[in-house]
């Protein structure tokens, strides 16, 4: 499917929405991770293939791992060495993939070697400072090519100088998932203290995976996580789930078209902590039914309701929200959302640009809120600021909105390459 520069979104058709969505990122990339920490070779299935896992597959391969990729089925083999890297010296590049980026820097910054790490001009502004300080301060050696804890640098370890850390992680939980992933590296028993609460979420998501692959974390007492000393991942194989976060984009679309929708193989036991939104849809007058292969949101029998919600806990889905807000027949105010001001783009900014576009009212109460009011979207061209979520998001208005383009469409291959044609294909047939 050729986008090109603009993409207009096509009208819904109006029947019950039935989709598939690509394996979860987040888990795909914790699974690759973990896979090449652990010893023997890991079968990852339902892998997701987008820019960022690519970019993480490649960065593995660069590092001399072994890697059979099976893109046709969705799989991939990685043979991992108990948590030796094959090469001492090697130069990778993140991309834009922000859980690549902090995954591998904690891993390769708590290894004997030299590694050169590169970037996109969009990851060499997003925060690292945290991270990079708390490596610093456990041996890791940084050298800047440019400006001091920003890519590119050049890292490694020579030896670990301290077993205990302490991590702030309110502008990103990633900060401490990448020192929990990478502390089966630690031949005794490694403490982390944590500051601050956003995300925590996928920092269950991370702990559980890590369980699965046979690391124990344990939680001695409230922000304070223990791996014992000398943990070992177990290679194997391992089923990846579906992508809720993409999932949320077709559930979102419910409310606004007033149909089911329905995500194959999305369960209540997920791994992912973006099954909260269902619940934010249910509060505001949706309902969902379990059903063998997946969740059922069905629309409100009456009036799509506004409210408070906090989303810190998953905030990938504040845009998701922010972009059906005005459908509701009372305001909807969206809190514990900062910090994502820092991630793929000022995602902030990029609402209030976009929801004025379309001529809906929006304000700031904090710096951590934002408040949405009633309207009827208006046509406009959605800037997404090259960030995936902004144009997935901003297409939802779209399909009830004639005329409504979305601005790079093409940087959906960050997560979901293919999320228009779905589209089309699925909603709008």
């Amino acid at each position: 499917m050729n986008l090109g520069e603009r993409y207009e979104v096509k009208q819904a058709a109006g029947h019950p929405i039935q989709v598939e969505v690509p394996g979860s990122k987040s888990i795909t990339n914790r699974a690759l991770l973990i896979a090449a920490l652990a010893e023997g070779t890991s079968v990852l299935k339902g892998v997701l293939f987008s820019d960022d896992s690519r970019h993480f597959l490649q960065a593995l391969i660069d590092l001399g791992f072994p890697v059979d990729v099976d893109e046709a089925h969705s799989i991939v083999r990685i043979t991992g060495f108990g948590g030796q890297i094959p090469k001492k010296q090697a130069s990778i590049d993140v991309g834009s993939a922000g859980t690549a980026a902090r995954f591998l820097t904690a891993y390769l910054g708590l290894s004997k070697g030299e590694y050169h790490i590169f970037s996109s001009e969009q990851m060499k502004r997003r925060p690292m400072e945290e991270l990079l300080s708390a490596l610093e301060e456990l041996g890791t050696r940084i050298d800047y090519d440019e400006e001091q804890y920003h890519f590119p640098f050049i890292i490694g370890s020579s030896g670990v100088k301290k077993y205990e850390v302490t991590i702030d992680v309110e502008k990103s939980s990633q900060f401490l998932s990448a020192l929990l992933i990478s502390a089966v590296l630690f031949e005794k028993d490694f403490v982390i203290h944590v500051q601050g609460h956003h995300g925590m979420a996928y920092v269950d998501m991370t702990v559980k995976m890590m369980e699965q692959f046979g690391v124990c974390v344990v939680c001695p007492e409230e922000d304070t996580f223990c791996i014992p000393g000398n943990a070992a991942y177990r290679a194997g194989e391992y089923q990846i789930e579906p992508d809720v976060s993409a999932a949320a984009y077709f559930y979102a679309m419910c409310p606004v078209l007033r149909v089911p929708a329905k995500v194959a193989h999305v369960h209540w036991d997920s791994l992912q902590g973006d099954t909260a939104f269902l619940h934010v849809l249910e509060q505001m007058g949706c309902r969902s039914v379990e059903e063998e292969d997946g969740i059922r949101m069905i629309p409100p029998e009456d009036a799509f309701v506004g409210g408070i919600f906090d989303l810190s806990a998953f905030s990938d889905q504040a845009l998701t929200l922010a972009a059906i807000a005005c459908f509701a027949n009372t305001p909807v105010t969206i809190t514990g959302i900062g910090h994502i001001r820092y991630q793929e783009c000022d995602r902030l900014k990029a609402i209030v640009t976009n929801l004025t576009g379309m001529g809906i009212t929006c304000s700031q109460p904090d710096e951590s809120s934002i408040m949405i009011q009633p309207g009827k979207p208006h046509v406009c061209t959605i800037a997404t600021f090259e960030d995936h979520r902004v144009a997935m998001s901003f297409a939802i208005p779209g399909l009830v909105t004639p005329g409504i383009m979305i601005e790079n469409p093409g940087c959906c291959r960050k997560t979901f390459e293919n999320y228009f044609e779905v589209l089309e294909i699925q909603v709008c047939r």
